[in-house]
């Protein structure tokens, strides 16, 4: 069943993160289900603490990234409604030198004043490396 009340398209969700921390990153949008947003970031000089793994701060900008674009679109008009992050919490499972990583974000709760979002973060091999939890606020304008 479709939960998404915003029409939305993979270049609408890429062109909205230009001249972002989202661009910077390097984080795409790849794919749109009727439950589910999946993105992509690479495992670079762009992510990387300085011991050359990926930074668990990339890792979180992704999982909020995605979790505050999917509360958005779950918001009926958002002429009089906005969205905001109340809480978000990871557990970095594996460590990731390069490649590509890839987020699902998928809701546990979308409510008319709270949303709460599950982002996992698997590595090009599918094993499982951040799980992330993402609550929003949803407030009128």
């Amino acid at each position: 069943m479709k939960i998404w009340k915003q029409e939305a398209t993979l270049e609408g969700l890429n062109n909205m993160s230009t001249n972002t921390l989202v661009e910077h990153l390097g984080i795409e949008y790849t794919e749109i289900g009727d439950d589910y947003l999946i993105a992509k970031m690479p495992v670079d000089k762009r992510t990387h603490q300085p011991m050359g793994l990926l930074h668990g701060g990339a890792s979180v900008a992704l999982a909020e990234t995605m979790g505050s674009v999917a509360s958005v679109l779950c918001v009926e008009d958002m002429s009089k409604q906005s969205v905001v992050g109340v809480e978000i919490n990871a557990n970095h499972l594996k460590s990731v030198r390069s490649g590509w990583v890839y987020g699902t974000c998928k809701p546990i709760r979308v409510g008319r004043k709270i949303q709460v979002w599950n982002i996992e973060i698997k590595n090009e091999a599918g094993d499982l490396c951040c799980v992330s939890r993402l609550t929003v606020a949803v407030i009128e304008l």
